[in-house]
């Protein structure tokens, strides 16, 4: 796919370019990202050079992740990093980002990924957006709730990072929840009805009298 630039109110998600990585590097310094994301530890000028200048277009060109550099339409400085990752399941795909220090608290990302996952289903044809996130941190998933992200669990040993598997949670957001058509139709499970053994009295066994359960 060729890279495209998505504009929102006070953001442009454009791909990533060589210029990039000084703040990229910076932007990567800090602990938190290093310690909740899969980003190398420690980041090096190298690891954000490889990143901007190689995977990111790279992973446009075979259409297996589309990284995004999330920029202020008024300044254009790096506020984070958006990729949307494509899952081995139709349809489905991935959403993973992070947010510079000085940049949190005023709702960049939340606006970058409603962008992305309205790109996501009108574009790459998604029927599911899937966030997932180590159990624990709690700022990516204040971010995916406030996105419309509905919380579905958590995963044991879902995650591997930097050589040790860690318990998740995931989330996932559909085209019906942002008044999207989906590109198939989707059937949600019906809860199951109570049936005649609920009834029964404490006690009872179907098929015996009441009374003889257990009985000799």
């Amino acid at each position: 796919m060729e890279p495209i630039t998505l504009t929102t109110e006070r953001l442009l998600l454009r791909p990533f370019h060589g210029g990039d990585a000084e703040e990229v590097h910076a932007a990567c310094q800090d602990p938190d990202i290093q310690r909740w994301t899969v980003v190398p530890s420690p980041y090096t000028h190298a690891d954000a050079e490889l990143f901007t200048r190689k995977l990111s277009p790279g992973g446009w060109q075979d259409d297996s992740m589309y990284n995004f550099a999330v920029v202020l339409r008024d300044g254009g400085a790096v506020t984070g990093a958006l990729g949307i990752n494509r899952r081995n399941l139709h349809g489905t795909y991935e959403v993973g980002f992070w947010t510079a220090k000085e940049h949190r608290g005023l709702g960049y990302m939340t606006e970058a990924v409603r962008a992305a996952a309205r790109w996501t289903f009108t574009s790459l044809g998604g029927d599911r957006l899937e966030w997932r996130a180590e159990v624990g941190n709690e700022p990516s998933r204040a971010v995916a709730r406030r996105a419309g992200f509905r919380m579905e669990g958590e995963q044991r040993s879902g995650l591997l990072n930097k050589g040790v598997r860690r318990d998740i949670w995931v989330g996932a957001l559909l085209p019906s929840d942002l008044g999207l058509p989906g590109a198939h139709p989707y059937l949600p499970a019906t809860p199951p009805t109570a049936g005649p053994s609920a009834a029964l009295p404490s006690g009872a066994v179907p098929g015996l009298p009441t009374g003889l359960s257990g009985a000799p």
